[in-house]
């Protein structure tokens, strides 16, 4: 019998790791709904790839809990339901504490933990209006080794992604019981458009060799890790913070 159709939301879906994970889980046969914040092209050039029809792209400023509440709302109302989760929107602002003005400082604090945390949370508060209960519904988080390593080029980054784990961890014990479970996957460097420059030249190579395997993962290698912890046999790592960086880096 073929499974059914999943919804699925996939905030930050119109480039690179989000892209992935939005091809990944339409070439399963699910619907999915892509988030972009600005770039609407960059969306609708991500629909027009993804297998299959009934397929959708939504816009909000991750900032603002009402538009938040909007872009939940329109991909609820176009699949009636959201099945799955995955909080992939995340910005990575320079703002090194011993180089920056205040108002870098402020700047940086403010536009990260707005995007990466709290839209993070809002998204699931308005996703759980409209997620079944009882039927493996999932919400994935997308972190970072950065938040074990740390990150001192931007601070808020590698807080605002432990943060995201811990809240993680903290719905995974509310919503167990509604059947919903939820994961942080944590990924080191990725090769996409975004790290190009990081990974260029020498520096790159030293990126690379911080893995015994020499190499960082594709955005499609994440994006099947989300599909698994996804999928009703992760459902026993609801709670868990998968790290995914190679053995890059190791914690206890």
């Amino acid at each position: 019998m073929e499974s059914p159709r999943r919804s699925v939301l996939v905030t930050g879906g119109s480039r690179g790791i989000g892209a992935a994970i939005a091809l990944e889980f339409a070439s399963l046969g699910d619907l999915v709904a892509v988030h972009f914040g600005e770039s609407r092209q960059a969306a609708e050039s991500v629909l027009g790839s993804l297998s299959g029809e009934g397929h959708v792209i939504v816009q909000a400023d991750l900032r603002d809990p009402e538009a938040v509440r909007r872009m939940v709302d329109a991909a609820a109302a176009t699949f009636g339901t959201i099945d799955i989760l995955v909080n992939n929107a995340g910005v990575f602002f320079p703002h090194p504490i011993e180089a920056s003005t205040y108002e870098e400082w402020q700047r940086g604090w403010r536009d990260t933990i707005d995007i990466n945390l709290i839209g993070a949370a809002n998204a699931a508060w308005c996703a759980l209006q409209h997620m079944p209960r009882g039927s493996d519904s999932r919400i994935i988080n997308v972190g970072s080794r950065g938040a074990f390593r740390g990150e001192p080029d931007s601070p808020a980054y590698g807080a605002s992604k432990a943060a995201l784990g811990a809240f993680g961890q903290s719905i995974a014990k509310s919503l167990g019981h509604l059947g919903i479970a939820v994961t942080t996957l944590a990924p080191g460097f990725v090769d996409t458009d975004m790290a190009a420059a990081s990974l260029a030249g020498a520096g790159g190579d030293e990126i690379r060799a911080q893995s015994p395997f020499n190499r960082v993962p594709t955005a499609q290698e994440v994006a099947k890790a989300v599909v698994f912890l996804a999928s009703p046999a992760a459902e026993w790592a609801s709670g868990g913070i998968l790290d995914f960086n190679g053995a890059s880096y190791l914690r206890m």
